[in-house]
């Protein structure tokens, strides 16, 4: 696969034993693990950039909050504290930033949508951009959302059935993962959206038409999770894991469903729905302590440059 590697990374120049314990813990889990709660006086509501057009949240374990802007690819960062925030990466005209991943050694993983076919690495504590992976041809794809999962990105492509994998830190060749099995790919629209890692680790979880699959790394060969409390999950978009609570953002829907996942990963119960009058078409979910943070894409609302957008918390519990 075409890449470019400006600069070694940290990440580059750990030794084998060192990184493959690294990557195996950064996979375990899908949402912050930080020990500190937000404290009450923090936000629950902040704006983002006019005309940003966010989709794509990611936090780590500092309170900071990273978006992408579908206007240009760029990304801002907002400190969970105040609400304030600046644009970390300038992005550039012609760019989509869809999902973004935030990685503990500060890179972040980018999804380019339906522009370019790629999937970037840029450094957030700089904002300089790392890597870019070609990962299938430029047009005819979407490269939706991204997961951190063992030494790989895992990117979905809303337009095919396949998942990618980058590797994490920039270097090495991309992992295709063609998906089969009990899947089910949209004749016209789109199929894979946000996913996850599952609990132990050895597949991930996407959400593909309503439906939630399971995908082992070894075969690629699905298996659909049977919903129970629920029969679709309509417009699911972004998800989050926190155990094996598993939180599905659904857009227009203007909801958040929460549903428990069994050991075995082949049913997933909705315990409760998550609603809030200040959502607005959110896409995607981050957690820090005990709150869950939601970007509004505002789907439904002229995409214009004087058009505002916020971040919305809630209890995650």
């Amino acid at each position: 696969m075409p890449r470019n590697h400006p600069r070694p990374t940290r990440r580059a120049v750990l030794g084998g034993a060192a990184l493959a314990t690294l990557a195996t813990a950064a996979g375990a889990g899908s949402a912050n693990a930080a020990s500190a709660a937000p404290a009450s006086t923090w936000p629950t509501e902040f704006p983002l950039p006019n005309g940003f057009l966010p989709e794509g949240v990611t936090i780590g374990a500092k309170p900071y909050a990273y978006f992408g802007s579908r206007a240009n690819g760029a990304v801002y960062r907002a400190d969970l504290r105040t609400g304030e925030g600046t644009i970390v990466h300038a992005g550039e005209t012609g760019t989509i930033t869809n999902g973004l991943k935030v990685d503990h050694d500060g890179l972040l993983y980018l999804s380019s949508g339906s522009t370019g076919g790629a999937a970037r690495i840029v450094d957030s504590r700089t904002g300089d951009l790392v890597t870019t992976y070609q990962l299938t041809d430029p047009t005819g794809h979407f490269i939706n959302d991204v997961a951190l999962l063992g030494d790989r990105a895992w990117f979905t492509d809303s337009y095919g059935a396949v998942l990618y994998g980058v590797p994490r830190g920039g270097a090495g060749d991309v992992r295709e993962l063609p998906i089969s099995g009990e899947w089910v790919q949209s004749a016209a629209g789109i199929s894979a959206n946000g996913l996850v890692p599952t609990p132990d680790g050895t597949g991930l979880i996407v959400v593909n038409g309503g439906k939630l699959y399971r995908v082992p790394l070894k075969t690629g060969e699905a298996t659909e999770i049977t919903l129970s409390g629920t029969t679709a999950l309509t417009y699911g978009d972004g998800l989050l894991l926190v155990g094996h609570t598993l939180y599905v953002v659904q857009n227009r829907l203007n909801q958040v469903s929460v549903l428990d996942l069994d050991s075995h990963i082949g049913t997933a119960t909705l315990s409760r729905t998550i609603t809030d009058a200040r959502l607005d078409v959110p896409t995607t979910a981050a957690s820090y302590g005990n709150r869950l943070y939601l970007v509004n894409a505002r789907f439904t609302s002229p995409q214009l440059p004087e058009t505002t957008f916020t971040c919305v918390a809630v209890p995650l519990l």
